[in-house]
């Protein structure tokens, strides 16, 4: 029987990128078109996914899940990291006009265009937890900038989209696994040809570390996190020795 799969998935410009991991390290990684190609792939061997996108979603009226906002304070300086989705009604939306409308009819707030871009990989999620139970019970929402400053145990110095950001997550992973760098290259390389940024790739690794049994537990922010409208959890999932605090 084949071992269980625990895999790390990050949204990168269209594409999905999966880190899988067994018990004991890496396994593989692979790109998808969709989430749907992602599930297909690993439905029968994961036994937990954790995805990079917001996966319970408001409705209306304050627009601000608790979980973002103790993300942003975990997170201190890097707290821009974490934006507040669109409201459900406004992630089907196709045109940023149109959601905005949406979801300021919604909240009486503004919707961030930088939200907006992930708009329709927020409702591939959404819709695919809806339509199958099995999935629900398997992919939960985590964050990788939650991930790394869990691993690191402090808020981190440097954005991610810089050379220094990129290596002071690289220091982060390889002292939670010293196999880090190598974990790092070899997903990298299964990326072949594929349009995906080197920073996504190390994202999906955190997600995978995260997922996979290891030191410390899992916590959530918040601890006991409420559910939307559709019965899904509005949590951010992280592997930590003890919870993080502000």
């Amino acid at each position: 029987m084949a071992e269980p799969l625990y895999v790390g998935v990050d949204q990168s410009d269209g594409s999905w990128v999966a880190v899988a991991f067994v018990g004991d390290g890496f396994d593989h990684a692979s790109v998808f078109g969709s989430i749907g190609e992602c599930w297909s792939a690993y439905e029968e061997r994961a036994r937990r996914v954790l995805v990079g996108v917001p996966v319970g979603l408001v409705e209306s009226g304050d627009p601000d899940r608790r979980c973002d906002e103790l993300a942003r304070s975990v997170l201190g300086e890097r707290g821009a990291a974490i934006r507040t989705p669109p409201v459900r009604e406004a992630t089907r939306k196709q045109r940023y006009s149109t959601a905005n409308r949406v979801h300021r009819r919604k909240t009486g707030h503004e919707l961030s265009e930088q939200a907006f871009a992930r708009s329709d990989a927020l409702a591939r999620v959404d819709e695919l937890l809806q339509e199958l139970p099995e999935a629900a019970a398997v992919i939960r929402e985590s964050h990788p900038e939650v991930c790394f400053r869990a691993f690191a145990g402090e808020p981190l110095s440097y954005p991610k989209h810089t050379a220094g950001g990129y290596a002071e997550r690289m220091r982060i992973l390889a002292h939670h696994d010293r196999d880090a760098a190598p974990t790092v290259q070899k997903a990298a390389a299964a990326m072949g040809g594929a349009s995906v940024a080197v920073d996504d790739v190390l994202d999906a690794v955190a997600l995978a570390y995260t997922a996979q049994p290891g030191d410390g537990e899992l916590y959530t922010l918040p601890p006991e996190p409420p559910r939307d409208a559709a019965g899904l959890p509005m949590e951010i999932i992280y592997r930590a020795a003890s919870p993080l605090a502000g």
